[in-house]
């Protein structure tokens, strides 16, 4: 079944690129520990997630080759086995490099693309937007999810672009999280309920009622109970609590500042191995030598996102996935 902006809803998980031990060696070509993909993405199923992205910048898309794309996708669609829609990563330099990837990813069974603008010079607003409109024209059967990360793609995509992303048919997802209030509720009114946006945990309320599908997470790698429960208390107008666990939450963020974007993602990538929910394996060239700092921050924040789990975990018999599932009928 095609995927369309009403089945995107509630927690999006950006998955780690899981690794094999020997993915830092310059000369390997397959990277991608489908042993560990697998275990990792059957139990965040299994506890509730509702969404997939991989090959991201988290999952280190930008790192992977052709081969390493095609093995990433083929495995989460196998771990996913259909039931929750899987979107992965194709980013490049160039648009036919894109293309390219996305080829991969359509050949996967992947329910769609997450689709980042070419990444080696800024764009202009005219051409980011042409380049979402041709490559839709050239595979208008695969949903898109908009892949909006102006830190990384060095171009800000304004609420007047989107009159025209909007109005392609098969845009139906936004990974989003650089607009002040205003600027969400000015999207809203745009987009009107044709592309179901995704923005950061800390912002899910109260932009869930000014229209936002859902959140993102990658720290739900470490156990995704406290995002599920955030999930379930701004559905149910439980503000109290989704109040507290955005507190809670955004809090694992606090400590010394890391060098750049990519270390703060690094640094989750290695909270994730300390915390033990899963083993996204290590980290690829060329971010292999972790500065002390960022290890010690990687191991705070694995133990406070444990302590959250425990205290938003289901009690033992308690079917996480029956909840999620009951909830989305009843939203």
């Amino acid at each position: 079944m095609k995927v369309t902006p009403g089945d995107l809803r509630g927690v999006l998980a950006m998955m780690p690129g899981f690794a094999t031990d020997d993915a830092t060696g310059l000369e390997v070509e397959r990277t991608v520990d489908v042993q560990r993909l697998h275990a990792g993405v059957k139990r965040i199923v299994n506890d509730g997630i509702d969404v997939i992205a991989a090959g991201g910048s988290f999952g280190e898309g930008y790192a992977m080759l052709d081969e390493d794309l095609r093995d990433l996708a083929r495995a989460t669609v196998e771990a996913a086995a259909g039931r929750v829609p899987v979107f992965v990563g194709c980013l490049g330099l160039t648009t036919r490099h894109i293309v390219r990837r996305a080829r991969i990813v359509i050949e996967s069974g992947a329910d769609g693309i997450l689709l980042g603008i070419p990444g080696y010079f800024p764009q202009t607003v005219d051409n980011a937007v042409r380049y979402y409109e041709d490559v839709a024209r050239l595979f208008p059967s695969v949903p898109i999810f908009v892949y909006h990360n102006p830190l990384l793609f060095r171009t800000a995509l304004p609420i007047e672009a989107f009159k025209r992303i909007a109005a392609i048919p098969n845009v139906v997802g936004m990974k989003d999280s650089h607009r002040d209030t205003r600027g969400f509720m000015d999207l809203a009114e745009v987009i009107a309920g044709r592309i179901s946006v995704f923005v950061g945990t800390w912002q899910y309320y109260p932009y869930a009622d000014l229209g936002a599908a859902g959140l993102w997470s990658y720290h739900c790698w470490m156990g995704p109970w406290p995002v599920l429960r955030l999930r379930d208390a701004v559905r149910s107008g439980d503000v109290k609590t989704a109040l507290k666990i955005i507190q809670e939450t955004t809090s694992t963020y606090e400590g010394p500042e890391t060098p750049d974007v990519r270390w703060r993602e690094t640094a989750a990538k290695v909270a994730i191995r300390h915390a033990q929910y899963c083993d996204p394996g290590p980290l690829r060239h060329p971010f292999i030598e972790i500065p002390p700092e960022v290890d010690e921050r990687a191991k705070k924040l694995a133990l406070q996102w444990q302590a959250l789990c425990a205290k938003y975990r289901p009690a033992p018999g308690e079917d996480a996935a029956k909840k999620t599932r009951e909830s989305v009928k009843v939203s």
